[in-house]
């Protein structure tokens, strides 16, 4: 079982301290003091989130913002009521992702491994890879457009090499504790949008009305605009890296073996969920915001197709001034940088565990070269993409199939695992939350078949 949470912090290196379970912990410990000042308060805030938060903003990679964006181009306001819908409904999955990584100690596709058929995992860890190295090279084309947009003169082949590598290094030559820091400060970058949402000044009345009186035409068009959304919202990737970097957590105070791994208590779990549903909150917020900014300024211009992220940051442009654009495409850059290592190490956890191998970010790369392989093929594939005429839109629709396919198959599991009282002891799923995650398993399976169906109808 898992030491006591003051024996915890007092063992705990200083560097790990500033970071993920132990700041956590750390909060945990200091709540009952409401005394405290409000500076020191929002430290505590600060020091219990982790993977929940990393994993929200990762979920606004470039693809996703090119999505929004579309929707607010294309329909105004009218889906942005989409933004509190999936709030709960991805909340409630990373939080059952969360506490099968607390519980168990191993990561997603570790317990697939050990509770069902090796088929549906090697099947689903295809899918996902597959899924993930088009979404990276969809993403490195985006930064490098975004930037270009700032800094016209240099080339994008050198932007699209220069971020592959860089990233790249991150992720095999930086420490666990240092990198899991540096992908959290990340995430402030989600609030350039926020900023460049406000400077397009919208009507906040009319935006407001439309966010609590959801309106749906059925039309295909918008029918396929909303399984984008749902899709790019509630994505395998974020399932299988919630569930490893909370074990990530646990191995960097010390928790280097499955037993001292396994089981949690009440502080760690309420930790937990504070951390996801804070992180799954700024995730559907962000989104609100782009909406809000293109359905304003765009929408409202009569500029209704986007096709990228960056298309969307020069169009805001002639209307919503400098300002707004340079903070858009910023937003893009730095998202780019955040979930492209998502994207990566995802996939690297799922086939390291799958087949069994040592896996973890916490590992050098002699110690792992599965893990850091599957990083690096997912990278160089990526960067190619850029270059052999692979268009950055149909890469994201064969990634939006292939994820069509695995998100139903992956909740499935996720629910099942979740639910089981033998796995889970007493931490198992309350009967509403099992009850919703079916809804979801429901709502992603229609969502996967309507947008494969459309896709495939429309490339016959």
């Amino acid at each position: 079982m898992k030491r006591n949470i003051v024996e915890k912090i007092i063992d705990a290196p200083a560097e790990a301290l500033e970071f993920g379970i132990e700041g956590g912990q750390k909060f945990v410990k200091n709540m009952p003091y409401t005394g405290q000042n409000p500076i020191k308060r929002a430290k505590n805030f600060w020091y219990l989130l982790g993977p929940g938060l990393t994993t929200g903003a990762s979920d606004d990679d470039p693809s996703g913002i090119a999505t929004y964006s579309q929707t607010g181009a294309q329909y105004g306001f009218g889906l942005i009521w989409l933004a509190g819908f999936t709030f709960p409904l991805m909340s409630i999955v990373q939080e059952m992702c969360a506490r099968i990584g607390l519980v168990t100690g191993r990561g997603l596709a570790g317990n697939i491994r050990r509770h069902f058929s090796k088929r549906v995992l090697y099947t689903s860890t295809v899918l996902l890879f597959s899924a993930n190295t088009l979404n990276i090279g969809a993403n490195i084309g985006a930064m490098a457009a975004a930037t270009k947009l700032i800094l016209p003169d240099i080339s994008f082949a050198w932007l699209v090499v220069g971020y592959s590598i860089l990233i790249l290094l991150l992720q095999i030559f930086t420490p666990y504790v240092r990198y899991a820091k540096y992908l959290k400060y990340l995430a402030l970058v989600l609030l350039t949008y926020i900023l460049a949402a406000v400077l397009s000044k919208p009507d906040w009345g009319q935006v407001l009305l439309a966010a609590v009186q959801p309106s749906l035409d059925f039309s295909k068009e918008q029918l396929l605009l909303v399984c984008a959304i749902l899709g790019t919202t509630i994505s395998p990737y974020l399932f299988f890296w919630q569930t490893s970097q909370e074990v990530e957590e646990e191995i960097a105070v010390g928790q280097t073996t499955i037993k001292s791994r396994e089981g949690t208590d009440a502080a760690s779990i309420r930790k937990m969920r504070i951390d996801v549903w804070f992180g799954m909150f700024l995730s559907n917020i962000v989104m609100f915001f782009i909406i809000a900014a293109c359905g304003s300024v765009l929408f409202g211009n009569g500029i209704t197709n986007i096709t990228s992220a960056a298309q969307a940051a020069e169009a805001l442009r002639p209307f919503a001034g400098d300002a707004s654009f340079f903070l858009f495409a910023l937003g893009i850059v730095g998202m780019g940088l955040l979930s492209i290592p998502v994207l990566a190490g995802s996939s690297s956890y799922a086939i390291s565990e799958a087949f069994g191998r040592r896996q973890g970010l916490n590992n050098k790369l002699k110690d792992a070269y599965t893990f850091y392989g599957v990083i690096i093929i997912s990278m160089i594939i990526g960067l190619a993409i850029n270059f052999i005429g692979i268009n950055p839109i149909k890469a994201l629709i064969y990634s939006a199939v292939a994820n069509g396919i695995v998100a139903p198959v992956v909740l499935t599991l996720i629910v099942l695992l979740s639910s089981n009282r033998k796995i889970m002891g007493e931490w198992t799923n309350h009967r509403s939350t099992s009850v919703i995650g079916w809804f979801v398993v429901t709502l992603m399976t229609l969502a996967g078949l309507a947008a494969i169906y459309a896709i495939v109808t429309s490339l016959i």
